[in-house]
């Protein structure tokens, strides 16, 4: 949603305002704040006013605006639009019990204290000393309203919500609509689930006298057999979790725009965030709930991964393996990279990029790199199938000890030279140098060579080669 509001926002020289919605405080979550701010950065959606920030309609976080709700509750209540309701929880959970068992077609509360006094009320069951507040929904309430993406919407018909709770803090109902008109909101940008909520705001807006914003209701991404993403059975439902996978934020951002605003054809699939603003109507986003193709991102993922400068890569690596891989570095445990490990991937960048789909891939690909050359440990499975074309190593060992230069190219022609050129009735390029990138690398798929070989340095890679020699 945090996408196309700030879209939106910038295709009209509006403002996006982050608001932190807290007043359901038994699921609030320490630290959920923090890791929503982290989010946005991350993904490049920064707002324009915000708890952090500030903005002239502050403060931003509900749980500091309880004075601001509570005057529209009491005027609610005093035009007639709300009432008082003593019923403890036990007596509301046995009255929707007995609805369900009846299978009636309508179902809510039964206002059983509409029009009572405090007084009257405790002489019945099921009282409670902390009353909640409830709109009072008439019986001619309007249900349709019109949508930016979808247009006219019928809705189902609410029943009494309860808009101010008993701990004094108001419900979303009640707190989003006061705070949206105090804002200056123009556009209410949220998912399809609020759609059976919008009569209820409606309601609210006409009650107070004010103009309501324009709704916009997003489409739910869904998994591949088309059902609703979970964030308890889905860990992708959690923005946070394409971060720890590696994906870029561009990759991210482009991913989720495609999947409420297809492109118009397959070409115009890589979009950045100013060509989409620029392009941008809600009449095109995709009503129908987009399947989360996993496939797509990687696909994306790679595509930018590529475009990135070397140098932007390796920081971006270095960066990703500080932050979530240190643990699998060889080495002391949670260490970091040293400088010469971020130089080594720096320059291993060129060769990383076309073998990468997320940035989580990059360390198993360069690990050989930043292991000492006495802790290398080369796979025993490709040692037996070298064999017998170990013979080479030593071979390999002389042409690097006289070598002067040691380049990519200098590298090449040496071991050339030495093993192909004076044995050919033997040795292909194809298969001869198997031996010394098992001895380089620890096994027989990896980087390219000689510029693996180049990276390491010649100390390196004698090193290597002759522990491998034994």
């Amino acid at each position: 949603m945090s996408l196309f509001n700030l879209a939106y926002a910038r295709k009209t020289g509006g403002k996006f305002v982050l608001r932190i919605e807290d007043t359901d405080r038994a699921r609030y979550v320490e630290g959920s704040e923090a890791q929503i701010f982290d989010t946005l950065h991350w993904l490049g959606l920064d707002w324009d006013e915000g708890p952090d920030v500030g903005g002239p309609y502050g403060p931003y976080r509900q749980s500091q605006r309880l004075d601001t709700y509570r005057p529209f509750v009491e005027q609610l209540i005093a035009d007639g639009h709300a009432y008082y309701c003593w019923c403890t929880p036990e007596r509301l959970a046995a009255m929707r019990g007995e609805q369900a068992k009846a299978k009636l077609s309508t179902t809510g509360y039964d206002r059983l204290c509409y029009g009572k006094t405090r007084e009257e009320r405790a002489a019945l069951p099921g009282f409670s000393d902390t009353p909640v507040v409830r709109m009072l929904i008439p019986d001619d309430v309007e249900c349709t309203f019109v949508d930016a993406i979808r247009g006219e919407i019928a809705a189902p018909r609410p029943d009494d919500q309860v808009i101010l709770k008993a701990d004094g803090f108001p419900t979303y109902h009640l707190a989003v609509v006061v705070d949206d008109h105090l804002m200056g909101i123009t556009h209410v940008v949220r998912g399809e689930e609020w759609i059976s909520s919008t009569p209820k705001h409606i309601l609210l807006y006409r009650w107070l006298g004010w103009t309501p914003p324009q709704w916009c209701h997003m489409p739910l991404l869904r998994n591949t057999d088309k059902s609703k993403i979970s964030k308890r059975k889905n860990p992708a439902a959690r923005l946070l979790w394409f971060r720890e996978a590696g994906y870029l934020p561009e990759a991210l951002r482009n991913f989720l725009q495609l999947m409420g605003y297809p492109p118009a054809d397959d070409d115009a699939e890589v979009c950045s965030f100013d060509g989409f603003v620029a392009g941008f109507d809600w009449a095109k986003v995709n009503t129908v709930g987009p399947v989360f193709d996993l496939a797509k991102l990687d696909w994306l993922n790679g595509y930018y991964i590529r475009s990135l400068s070397d140098d932007e890569l390796a920081r971006r690596i270095c960066d990703y393996i500080d932050a979530y891989q240190r643990a699998e570095l060889p080495g002391a445990a949670d260490r970091t990279l040293s400088d010469g490990e971020k130089d080594r991937i720096r320059a291993a960048a060129p060769l990383i990029a076309p073998r990468l789909t997320t940035l989580k891939d990059a360390l198993g690909k360069v690990r050989f790199l930043l292991v000492d050359d006495a802790d290398l440990t080369v796979d025993p499975e490709a040692q037996a199938k070298v064999g017998d074309d170990a013979v080479v190593i030593p071979l390999a060992i002389e042409a690097l000890e006289e070598l002067g230069e040691f380049t990519v190219q200098a590298v090449h022609d040496a071991l050339t030279a030495r093993i192909v050129d004076a044995m050919p009735e033997r040795y292909k390029k194809r298969n001869a140098f198997a031996p010394v990138r098992l001895a380089i690398t620890g096994t027989l798929v990896s980087l390219p060579l000689f510029e693996s070989m180049a990276i390491l340095g010649r100390d390196s890679c004698l090193a290597r080669l002759r522990a491998l020699a034994g």
